[in-house]
This record gives structure tokens, C-alpha cells and sequence, in this order.
């Protein structure tokens, strides 16, 4: 797999919504995955989206989720850009130049779900998402 950038939305609780209803406009195939899929099953948001992705047939990608507990929804300012791929060096030489002078709220490090994954705030106040493939 190449690397990509894709428009990456958080919201509110209604991602799952949204999302499909964005595969009902653009068509194309979607994942979902739930906090609960991950093993968040005994809270309250195990039924929220931990992230899904709809790809279509004309080559665009969207990606979604809805925020955890604690994190602030902001309307309008709930859109990150997403990086990923398997190239690990690549995706590093990224991260380290959007992270630089940034702001780092995620480390890029091994997560729960098997890849390594970061996200930042770069000195233009854009939040950035970097996940390294698993395999």
C-alpha cells in the first residue's frame, strides 16, 4: 500500500450516521469500527465509532469517528487531515516535520489496535493524524 491523505472528521456521536450517509451519496464500500470492537465494551460509548473509512469507486476517501470522552467538539474546526500507509520511514520523516513546533497529543507509538499511530498539531494550528500500517 502507497501512502494516501484523506479529510479525516471527528463528531459528536453521530459518525456513524454521517458516514452513511456519505456512502449513500458518493456509493463506495464502508468499514465501521466501534470503541467496543477495540475492547472498550463495558463503557458507555462502546457503541460510538472508533474510526470507519468509506472508500469509493471514483478513488475518494473519507474517514470518521466520533471523540472520546473529554475531548472538546468544535463544529466547523472537526475536520484533521490523515496520513497512512505501511512505509514506516516515510510516515516518521512526516511526522517529525508536522510535529516540530507542534503540538503532540498522541505520540506516534504502538497502539491497541496494532499499528503505530500519532497525532499533532502543527504550527499552524492543522491537526494531523499518522498511522503506520500493522501488515
Amino acid at each position: 500500500m502507497s501512502s494516501r491523505l484523506n479529510p479525516y472528521i471527528s463528531f459528536d456521536g453521530t459518525a456513524r450516521q454521517a458516514m452513511e450517509f456519505y456512502q449513500q451519496v458518493f456509493g463506495g464500500n464502508l468499514q465501521v469500527s466501534t470503541y467496543g470492537d477495540a475492547g472498550a465494551s463495558d463503557v458507555p460509548e462502546a457503541d460510538k465509532i472508533m474510526h470507519s473509512m468509506l472508500e469509493t469507486d471514483s478513488g475518494f476517501t473519507l474517514m470518521a469517528s466520533d471523540l472520546p470522552p473529554g475531548m472538546e467538539h468544535r463544529p466547523g474546526n472537526n475536520i484533521s487531515v490523515s496520513l497512512t500507509g505501511d512505509s514506516d520511514e516515510e510516515l516518521r520523516g512526516y511526522w517529525a516535520k508536522l510535529s516540530a513546533d507542534g503540538v503532540v497529543a498522541v505520540p506516534l507509538e504502538k497502539q491497541m489496535w496494532g499499528d503505530v499511530f500519532g497525532m499533532c498539531t502543527d504550527r499552524f494550528g492543522i491537526t494531523w493524524m499518522v498511522d503506520i500500517s500493522a501488515g
